[in-house]
């Protein structure tokens, strides 16, 4: 009776257990030995993991000419690149199965699914490149990470990629802004503001350009389903929003229009501080140091417990600061009531209030004379603003990441590829 070959048996399972620790789940391929190679180019020396395996299986009919007539003719190596593990680059040395047709005189190979036809990085791999892409790595840097060229990486990204055409059903509520994107030119987007997937992105924000993208690829009817688009204070976007989508409400993004008043405050409270002789009296540290604490909600001022003061080395509450630093000129002050009075119609979602406030405003040759005038000009879409619960904080959440891609990345001198990085960050 012969004695069980221990040796052979742990073997087959070291190399069983390297298998799934790689995930190769195809069981045609059988695996012999691992071992190490090192080679040095330009004086730059690489370590590898090698792992020799053979892919065979039984074949009966010709692929050319369906005859049962295949009889095996050796194989042939291939050497494939597997997703390395935090370690020195893995290389599988696989040799494939050939076939001879006795009958039409052709040849054949195995083939395995962890690999492409003819392509010798497997699909692991490709994945490994699409999961750091995803975390707006440059191309140099995933392939350092994963152990090839940079130009393979640049090639399994964006290699036969194709921007959408359209989605299948346009959302009826969206969202329109624009970012800065290859150079110096400005890129649309567009998004569905409920569900936050991206619609489209054109490589610039010409009024014509927009109307046509729309118009060639979605019919009337499919755009007359269109609720609602969210902007900025774009005016050419209203210009062409009611070609469009002709049964759709504007709505003015509520930040842009708490931005737009609060530079207005600011460009007036700036201008009287060049003005103040004194730089160290208390007026001008109360404007100066502590200017947050004028944009900050009336209702959470505390105006009772007092507090120690940087700059102005004195304890107060923040009401009386507030007080001081308006004491200094009536326009100021009427300017920050203005600009309060918005903000808390905005909050309240009181478009009644917000009219009267603005319908009621006193000129005060101010910054703040033309950002009432625009809010005037806008004042059916702003007021719209106030009963919606839409906004253009996703868009500006996605031109957030679109500019951190942008940063990490150096930028982009090909549109299609920022196309398709920003894809990869969006979804």
């Amino acid at each position: 009776m012969s004695k069980p070959n221990r040796k052979k048996d742990k073997t087959m399972s070291q190399l069983n257990s390297i298998a799934q620790l790689l995930e190769i789940k195809d069981s045609n391929i059988s695996f012999f030995k691992v071992e190490d190679l090192r080679t040095t180019k330009n004086s730059v020396v690489y370590h590898f993991k090698v792992i020799h395996a053979r892919l065979s299986y039984q074949l009966f009919r010709c692929p050319h000419c369906g005859f049962r007539s295949l009889i095996k003719n050796g194989t042939t190596l291939t050497k494939l690149r597997l997703p390395t593990l935090n370690g020195p680059m893995i290389l599988m040395y696989l040799r494939k199965q050939r076939y001879f047709c006795k009958s039409c005189q052709t040849t054949c190979g195995a083939n395995t699914p962890i690999v492409e036809k003819n392509h010798s990085l497997t699909r692991a791999l490709n994945s490994a490149v699409f999961k750091l892409a995803k975390q707006s790595l440059t191309v140099v840097t995933i392939a350092k990470i994963v152990g090839i060229s940079p130009s393979s990486v640049a090639r399994i990204l964006y290699h036969n990629f194709q921007r959408p055409q359209r989605v299948a059903t346009l959302p009826e509520q969206l969202c329109f802004d624009e970012f800065k994107s290859v150079g110096r030119s400005y890129s649309f987007i567009a998004i569905d503001a409920e569900s936050h997937n991206l619609i489209s992105i054109l490589d610039d924000r010409l009024s014509k350009n927009i109307c046509a993208y729309f118009e060639n690829r979605y019919s009337l009817d499919e755009r007359s389903t269109v609720k609602s688009v969210v902007i900025d204070l774009n005016a050419n976007y209203q210009l062409f929003i009611r070609r469009l989508f002709p049964n759709a409400e504007i709505i003015i993004d509520r930040f842009h229009v708490v931005q737009l008043i609060n530079r207005a405050f600011d460009q007036l409270r700036v201008k009287i501080l060049k003005q103040q002789g004194d730089k160290h009296s208390r007026i001008y540290k109360a404007l100066k140091i502590n200017w947050r604490l004028f944009h900050k909600d009336t209702e959470k001022i505390n105006r009772s417990k007092t507090q120690y003061f940087r700059g102005l080395n004195e304890y107060m509450t923040q009401q009386n600061l507030i007080d001081l630093g308006l004491s200094t000129n009536s326009k100021l002050k009427y300017t920050y009531e203005t600009a309060h009075q918005i903000q808390e119609a905005i909050k309240k979602q009181d478009s009644k209030k917000l009219r009267q406030v603005l319908t009621n405003y006193q000129k005060q040759q101010s910054p703040m004379d033309t950002s009432i005038t625009t809010l005037k000009k806008n004042l059916k879409y702003v007021s719209n603003s106030c009963e919606s619960s839409l906004s253009n904080g996703p868009i500006e959440g996605i031109n957030r990441k679109i500019k951190a891609l942008k940063r990490i990345c150096y930028g982009f001198k090909n549109m299609d590829h920022f196309y398709a990085r920003i894809l990869l960050i969006v979804k």
